[in-house]
Parts: C-alpha cells; structure tokens; sequence
C-alpha cells in the first residue's frame, strides 16, 4: 500500500493519505519511514516481503481464512479418550457467553474507579471456589496448575525454613519439570512411592522419609493416574506431625464427590480451572488457582492480587477492588520472593458463571455421573482378554491406567489403529513411568455416553486381536 498507487486499505485503520498526514505532524515526522530511523541501515528490510495479493473484499477474505481454519482438528471432529492435565468437558453456552462481553474480553486491569463488574466477577470466583476447596483465600487465576502448585511448594519453604519437598512418584511429569525449574534455587524435590496395586500414596516410604529438612508435602486427589487417594487425612497428619506444610493438588469438578481438601488437613490447595466452562484450547484454556486458610503468613505469600468486598459510604451498597495488596507479595514485586504478573482472569470469570450455573446439586450430579462413565469404562475395558486395568479395586475419578502388556500391543499402535476410527485414545504412560509398561491412560467424563464407551471398547478389542 503507497500513496502512489492510491490503494487505500479498507482494513488498515488511518491509512489514508489524509489521516496518515495528520498523526505524522503531530509527532513531528514527515514519514512513517522516520519511526524506523533508529534501526542501524544494514538491519532495515530492504524492498517488499513476498505476500499474495491482498483481498479487499470481505467474502473473499472470509472464504480465504475459513479455508486455513478448515485444516484444524478438534475435538469436536473425533471421539476423544484423552486426558492428561486437560479434559474435555461440557460447556453451556452461557460461560462462552459471558466471557465474549466486551467488558470481561477487552479489560485488562482497572483500578478502583473502573472495571468494577470485572472486580465483582472475580469475588465470586473466589467465594464460589473458595466454597468447593474448603478455604477462606482464593487468588485469581493464575497460569495453570503448575504455576500454582509451583509457588505454593515455594511458599512452604519459605514459611518453615525447609528446601525439601516431597511429590508422588506418578506425578505429572511435565508438572513435575515445572516444579523443579521453579524452585530449583530454593528447594529440593523428592519422591515418594505409590502402591503399585493401588495407585496411593505410600505412607510408609512418606513417614520415612519426613524429617527436619522437609518443608511441604505436595500430593494430588485424584492422583496423576485417576486413583482417589483417601487417606488424606492420614498424610497430613504425618506432614505437620514433622513440622511440614500440605499442598493439595486437585481437579476442581471432583470436589462435587469428594470432600474439599481443607476438610482433611491441607494448608494450600491448588488446581486448574480448566474443567470448570473452558475449553480445551492449543497451547491454552488452562488457568491455575491458589487457596489457604485466612491466616496472615498464608496471605503475605501470595504472589498475586486479591479482590474483596467492602461497604461504601452509600448505605446498603457493596463495592469490590483490589484488597490490601500489601498483605501480598504482589505489592513488592520488585523485591518479593515470587510475582506471577498478568494472567488468566478472563477464565476465572468463565470459571464462576459455570460453578454459579451448576451450584451444589449439580456439581454433584456430574461428578457422580463422571465416576459411574469411568467405571462403567474400565468395567467393560478390563474384560477385553490381554487388557487389565491397574488399581481397579480403587475409587477412581475420570481417568484410570489400561495395561496392554498381556496383548503384546504397544500403546502406540494401539492408538493408532483407533485414530482410523476416528478416535483418540488415551495418553500413552509408557514413555512416561516405564514401570507400568505399555499403559495407556484413559479419560471418560459427562460427554461421553455408553455408546460412546462401547465404541472405544470395540475399536480397542479389535486393534488388540
């Protein structure tokens, strides 16, 4: 686009020769060339970049990028069985809804005086959420579980003077790498066994190996591998009773079934809000939380703002902004031990119209509906000769480990043969946890119906024969 051809773009806002003319005087430049001047010569791109014809027209736009988005693959093209740290769930219509507001989509971060329905959206995120978890404190979102669980470790450390933490050896792996590259400076991470045969902790292998240098006991319910763990009260009883803080790591929709973590002993609780009206999204639609109780040592570690009710000087009328930043390490991020700067607040405003949504009888409904899907499918997977489902007598919530040792099949090709159906199985643990061997982890959740389960079933009985 130049002046000399007269093109003038319909898509390029002050593009005109007119308008241009106008902002350039009242920077002082006679040429949009001039805001380059100080990019040294023999870095400047010299003539034109190899681009198609531009597209003036709006069909023939449209048409041409909804020919590029065509060869994009979602969920929605496929039956999907995987999981892993992001699930597909159910979301109303009115959490993409509310989100897509101009006044949630476009804000970023006002301040008293602004912003105000924005300030008030994530209260009750934080109230509702608060509610599920067992807690008083919950921050606004932060990157996603990993970053939570990161600086709640960190913070352990901190608060008891300790570096060792101790992890499930069937964590994550990639949440596992997360928490070591963050805490590496300040902390030491260390296993701690699984039962085998029942996917829980090791209590044990924990006990012995609680001592003075351990700060925090980081463990998940459910576990990495879908197992319930139910004896949180017990492993929390032996961390404080070693002078050690308790982490709980959990998928939120869960908590409709199982009692909240700060029922059984846990100090912080963190998660991810994925599951909660987001959507699974390429390289997003994670969004990470933090809970504690209301203690001021707990608070004054929080990397993050926090967001409070108050009354105003009107009579009856409640105001929300941001509460006392100083209580956080938010307000001295330029010397605080940890900051987390901009992050998911959109999805915390998606996560409370779904949990407002739902409320308490929904939220079990569905976590009860997910257990009886994920039963029902490692019921009828487990029947299939070769197959064995590892840890089957323990509850289990959304996901459970397949083991096609006894097939002589590899996951790899296994998923293969279903992706010829047009189903995506599970999350291949074998270059995960080589002790498991060739095992597949599968999720079922609320949209899945039984004869979605029973396709899965026949295309694996048939990849396995």
């Amino acid at each position: 686009m130049t002046d000399q051809d007269g093109f003038i773009h319909p898509y390029v806002p002050n593009a005109a020769p007119g308008p241009r003319k106008r902002l350039l005087d009242a920077v002082g430049l006679a040429s949009v060339k001039d805001l380059y001047a100080s990019i040294p010569e023999n870095l400047q791109f010299k003539g034109g970049l190899d681009l198609p014809a531009s597209m003036p027209g709006e069909y023939d736009l449209r048409r041409h990028v909804e020919d590029i988005l065509s060869a994009n693959k979602s969920t929605r093209d496929f039956l999907n069985f995987r999981g892993a740290g992001c699930w597909q769930h159910f979301i109303p219509a009115i959490c993409d809804e509310i989100v897509h507001r101009g006044e949630f989509l476009t804000s970023y971060a006002g301040g008293t005086y602004s912003d105000h329905g924005k300030n008030q959206a994530i209260f009750e995120y934080q109230s509702m959420l608060g509610e599920l978890v067992g807690m008083e404190v919950v921050t606004p979102p932060t990157y996603d579980w990993g970053a939570a669980a990161d600086s709640a470790v960190a913070a352990c450390g901190r608060l008891t003077g300790r570096r060792g933490v101790l992890v499930p050896e069937l964590m994550s792996p990639e949440r596992l790498s997360q928490m070591r590259g963050f805490t590496k400076p300040h902390a030491d991470i260390r296993t701690v066994r699984q039962d085998p045969a029942t996917g829980l902790l090791d209590l044990d292998d924990l006990v012995a190996k609680l001592g003075d240098d351990i700060g925090a006991v980081y463990f998940e319910n459910p576990a990495y591998i879908g197992t319930i763990e139910t004896q949180g009260a017990a492993i929390s009883e032996a961390a404080r009773s070693a002078g050690a803080l308790v982490v709980v790591g959990v998928d939120p929709i869960s908590l409709g079934v199982l009692a909240p973590p700060g029922d059984y002993g846990a100090d912080f609780v963190v998660g991810d809000l994925q599951p909660l009206g987001i959507h699974m999204f390429a390289g997003g639609g994670c969004a990470g939380f933090t809970a504690c109780r209301d203690e001021a040592r707990f608070v004054a570690e929080l990397p993050t703002t926090l967001v409070s009710a108050t009354p105003t000087k009107v009579d009856g009328e409640i105001g929300f902004a941001w509460s006392t930043m100083e209580r956080t390490a938010y307000d001295t991020r330029h010397e605080a031990t940890d900051y987390y700067g901009t992050t998911q607040w959109l999805w915390g405003i998606g996560a409370a119209v779904y949990l407002s949504l739902l409320g308490p009888k929904g939220m079990v409904e569905i976590g009860e509906g997910v257990m009886q899907r994920s039963r029902y499918a490692a019921g009828r997977l487990g029947g299939i000769a070769g197959l064995s489902v590892l840890q089957a007598d323990t509850p289990m919530f959304k996901e459970f480990v397949v083991s096609f040792e006894g097939a002589g099949k590899s996951v790899a090709e296994v998923n293969a043969a279903l992706m010829k159906q047009d189903i995506v199985g599970g999350h291949d643990l074998s270059t995960e946890f080589s002790a498991l061997g060739q095992a597949m982890l599968v999720c079922v959740t609320e949209v899945h119906s039984k004869g979605d389960i029973d396709a899965l079933v026949d295309a694996v009985q048939e990849a396995v024969q």
